[in-house]
C-alpha cells in the first residue's frame, strides 16, 4: 500500500514538472488507476508542497501524541467572526481542519445558513425598537389593552401561487422542473384589520388603485362602521386601541387627523419592524401557507377564498396572534433591539 502511494506521488511529481495543473494530473491518474486512486484534495496538497520547493515523496513523521487545541481559543475565534471556516480556524491554530471539526462537534457547534432579515438596523433604529417595546410593555401592564387592540396591514395575493414539490429520482437522474411565477403576473392587494376575536373588516383594492392618504381615510371610515357593527363595546365604551405600521400613507397628516377624529388610541410602531406587527409575524404567514399551490382566475375567486379562510379560523387562532405581543416586546428588549428570528 505504501509503495503504491509513493508510486502515485512519483507520477504527480512527473506531471508537476511537465507543467500540468492539479486537475489535469488528477484526471490522468484516475484514468489509469481508477477514481479512488487519490483524492483531488490530496493532489492539491502534494502540488502545494512541490511549489514550495519540497520534492520529498515520504510522509512527514508524526509524533505519537496528538496536538492539543484549547477549546477557549476556538470559541474566541468564532465569537470574533462566526463566519470563519474550519480551514481558516485550523490555519490560525496550526492544526488540521479535521481536528477543528472534531472539536466543534464536541463543543456543540453546527453550521447554519444566515437568515435574511428585513433591514440592516442602525444604532438609532435599534434604540427606537427598544424604547417602543419598553413603552408598550409598561402601557399594557398598567392598563391592559390587548383585548381592545385592532391591528391592520396590507398583503399582495397573486393569482398563481406555485408550490415546489419534492420528487423521487435515481442517483444521476435530473430533478423535475417547476417554472417560476411570472414577476408581472396578476395580483390583488388585500387590506385587512383584525382583533383577538377575528376579522373586523377586509377588502381587496380595486385594479389601478394604490394605497394613498385618500384611500386610507376611506378605509378607516369603513373600518369604523365595521367596529360599530361588530364590536359595539369598543365603539360605545372602551375605545379602540389601533395599530398599523408607519408606511407613508398611514402617517400622513390627513390620516392622523382622521384617527384623532375617530378618537382611537394609536400605538407607536418602530420603523422596519414587521416582527412586531401581528399581521406580518402571524396572520399573513398562515395565509401564505394556505395559498401555496392555489390558482385564481379573478378577484372574486380570491375574495371567496379569503372569506372561507378567515371563517375557518376560530377565535383561539386570532387570540394567539395578538397575545404574543408582550412576549415579543420583551424579546426585542432582551436582544438589544435586534430582529426576532424564527
Amino acid at each position: 500500500m505504501e509503495n503504491q502511494k509513493e508510486h502515485f506521488r512519483h507520477i504527480l511529481l512527473f506531471y508537476f514538472r511537465k507543467g500540468k495543473n492539479v486537475s489535469q494530473a488528477h484526471k490522468k491518474l484516475c484514468a489509469v488507476y481508477g477514481d479512488e486512486a487519490l483524492k483531488e484534495r490530496q493532489c492539491q496538497n502534494w502540488f502545494a508542497k512541490f511549489r514550495s520547493g519540497d520534492f520529498s515523496l515520504k510522509d512527514e513523521k508524526r509524533s505519537g501524541r496528538p496536538i492539543e487545541v484549547d477549546d477557549a481559543l476556538i470559541k474566541a475565534i468564532i465569537n470574533s467572526d462566526c463566519h470563519n471556516t474550519t480551514r481558516e480556524i485550523a490555519e490560525k491554530l496550526h492544526v488540521s481542519h479535521t481536528c477543528i471539526e472534531n472539536h466543534l462537534k464536541q463543543l456543540g457547534y453546527v453550521q447554519k445558513l444566515d437568515t435574511w432579515v428585513p433591514h440592516e438596523l442602525k444604532e438609532s433604529q435599534l434604540t427606537q425598537r427598544i424604547s417602543s417595546c419598553d413603552l408598550l410593555k409598561k402601557h399594557n401592564e398598567n392598563d391592559p389593552f390587548l383585548k381592545r387592540l385592532i391591528t391592520g396591514d396590507e398583503k399582495w395575493v397573486v393569482y398563481n401561487n406555485i408550490k415546489r414539490k419534492r420528487s423521487w429520482s435515481r442517483p444521476g437522474e435530473p430533478t423535475q422542473t417547476t417554472s417560476k411565477a411570472d414577476i408581472h403576473q396578476k395580483k390583488v392587494l388585500l387590506s385587512v384589520w383584525w382583533d383577538y376575536k377575528g376579522i373586523v373588516y377586509f377588502e381587496l383594492l380595486p385594479p389601478n388603485r394604490t394605497i394613498n392618504s385618500d384611500v386610507c381615510i376611506e378605509q378607516l371610515t369603513k373600518l369604523n362602521n365595521a367596529v360599530e357593527e361588530k364590536r359595539p363595546e369598543l365603539a360605545n365604551r372602551k375605545g379602540v386601541v389601533f395599530h398599523h405600521d408607519n408606511a407613508r400613507p398611514h402617517t400622513s397628516l390627513v390620516t392622523r387627523q382622521k384617527l384623532m377624529e375617530l378618537g382611537w388610541d394609536v400605538l407607536p410602531h418602530p420603523p422596519y419592524s414587521p416582527d412586531l406587527a401581528p399581521s406580518d409575524y402571524f396572520l399573513f404567514r398562515s395565509l401564505q401557507n394556505s395559498l401555496n399551490g392555489k390558482n385564481f382566475n379573478n378577484d372574486d375567486d380570491v375574495k371567496s377564498y379569503l372569506i372561507q379562510f378567515f371563517a375557518n379560523k376560530n377565535q383561539k387562532f386570532f387570540e394567539r396572534g395578538i397575545m404574543m405581543l408582550p412576549e415579543r416586546w420583551q424579546k426585542v428588549i432582551d436582544q438589544n433591539g435586534q430582529y426576532i428570528i424564527e
